[in-house]
């Protein structure tokens, strides 16, 4: 897999500090249009929590969040988590990029570099990626990040809202 093509491109720990912030930058009808709209301030704060409890020591180790950052500012947020998926149990992937970093190979990189992180995680032979069959910029990150797309299913996301996407993989093991 290639690695980013940006040297500044990095994932922090998703944290307190500035984490709720970002995910009312992100919760815009424009960010949430194929996500079923924006959340209300009770649902980004639990949402927030959720992300804090994820991963790192101690913790569940059910998936990790992360913020993006593009030379040192923040361009976003992306993470891995544990799901059930036709029977299996597998990594699910998931981004948003804030506007002005878009266009930019920010969220090609970071699904690289989230990758790694579900990889070295172990527990999951694959992470799975499931934008919405009409959601041409995060259909073609999958296909740039080195995914194999599956093909259509329907998706429940948020609870009662069922559409079409794309089924996205990528293999974490090398045998």
């Amino acid at each position: 897999m290639e690695r980013s093509q940006q040297p500044d491109l990095r994932l922090e720990p998703w944290s307190d500090e500035g984490g709720l912030a970002l995910l009312a930058c992100l919760n815009t009808p424009e960010m949430t249009e194929h996500l079923g709209g924006p959340e209300t301030p009770e649902k980004l704060a639990d949402r927030h929590l959720r992300y804090l409890r994820l991963g790192g020591p101690g913790l569940d180790g059910g998936g990790r969040m992360f913020r993006i950052t593009l030379g040192g500012e923040t361009a976003g947020a992306i993470g891995y988590w544990e799901t059930t998926w036709q029977g299996e149990a597998v990594w699910e992937t998931g981004w948003g990029v804030l506007p002005e970093f878009q266009g930019r190979g920010v969220a090609v990189g970071a699904a690289r570099l989230v990758a790694e992180e579900a990889r070295a995680a172990g527990r999951h032979a694959f992470l799975h990626a499931f934008p919405a069959t009409g959601h041409g910029a995060s259909n073609g990150v999958c296909r740039k990040a080195g995914f194999t797309l599956r093909g259509v299913s329907t998706f429940e996301y948020p609870k009662g809202n069922w559409h079409p996407c794309n089924d996205w993989r990528l293999a974490l093991s090398t045998g």
